[in-house]
């Protein structure tokens, strides 16, 4: 399934895309795209409705974030290898963590607000995990059976505050829009290879990101596993697993963001994101 929210920010409902591309509301069905309804025997409930008798939602309705309530917002850094020495760092022996804050998330369609004081706003297309059945202390082996499925990120991040303000990079990474997350969770069992998909990302139709899953160092059930040692995973928690290279701080010379400037991403099988950067409201 490819399950999504859709509506007003703060009132989306949960819908699923039909066969046609048409979204279909299952609000009578669960409340949200969220906690529970994570879980696989409710996401087995909603895979056996009739969808095409489910009411439609008019095509042309905002996306949201394609998971509600979202407790935990954590991310994998340099987890590709080409992309650590476009940054010119070592790669990593054990995954790079860091979170971004929930306020950051966003529609996928949303606009990115350039913070202020901002000058090295940049773009990272990233695969993100949502979790399904809660994992705590669990094996690689059984890390798949708690993953409810996969989205599109961009992991948006102000390089001047994550690397030269001092501290963690969670400073650069978790300002309000730097979460877009959708347009759907797509389940786990639609994906037959998660290592294999292709991801692009351009900024106003030139294209610097053009990877793969492929190239990761480390794969999302060892990710799921590997976290669950240090926190419990719960229904809804978001994991996004690292960029290929292509960033704006990795050309030569580097390239950052402008007001106005439009980024699409895509990843095989999981759909399309498109976000324009607007100044921050005085």
């Amino acid at each position: 399934m490819k399950l999504l929210r859709v509506g007003p920010q703060g009132r989306e409902v949960p819908a699923v895309l039909d066969a046609a591309g048409k979204y279909r509301d299952v609000s009578n069905h669960v409340r949200d795209i969220a906690d529970d309804a994570l879980l696989p025997e409710n996401l087995a409930k909603l895979a056996a409705l009739s969808i095409e008798a489910l009411p439609e939602v008019p095509g042309d309705t905002r996306i949201g974030a394609c998971v509600g309530n979202i407790g935990k917002f954590v991310c994998i850094g340099l987890n590709y290898a080409d992309h650590a020495r476009e940054s010119g760092m070592p790669i990593p022996e054990e995954p790079v963590v860091f979170n971004k804050w929930t306020s950051a998330v966003c529609g996928p369609d949303d606009d990115v607000i350039m913070p202020r004081d901002s000058s090295k706003l940049d773009w990272e297309i990233e695969l993100g995990i949502v979790i399904g059945r809660p994992a705590a202390y669990v094996t690689e082996e059984e890390a798949e059976e708690h993953i409810a499925g996969y989205c599109v990120i961009n992991d948006v991040s102000e390089r001047h505050f994550q690397l030269e303000r001092g501290g963690q990079w969670d400073k650069g990474k978790g300002c309000d829009t730097f979460g877009p997350i959708g347009p759907y969770l797509v389940t786990r069992d639609e994906i037959s290879n998660v290592l294999d998909l292709s991801m692009t990302l351009e900024v106003n139709g030139k294209r610097y990101q053009n990877g793969s899953t492929r190239t990761m160092i480390f794969n999302p059930a060892y990710i799921v596993s590997y976290l669950s040692r240090f926190m419990s995973l719960q229904s809804g928690d978001v994991i996004s697993t690292g960029t290929p290279p292509g960033v704006g701080m990795g050309q030569e010379p580097p390239v950052y963001l402008e007001i106005g400037d439009v980024m699409t991403l895509e990843i095989a099988g999981l759909g399309r994101q498109s976000q324009t950067v607007v100044a921050l409201e005085r």
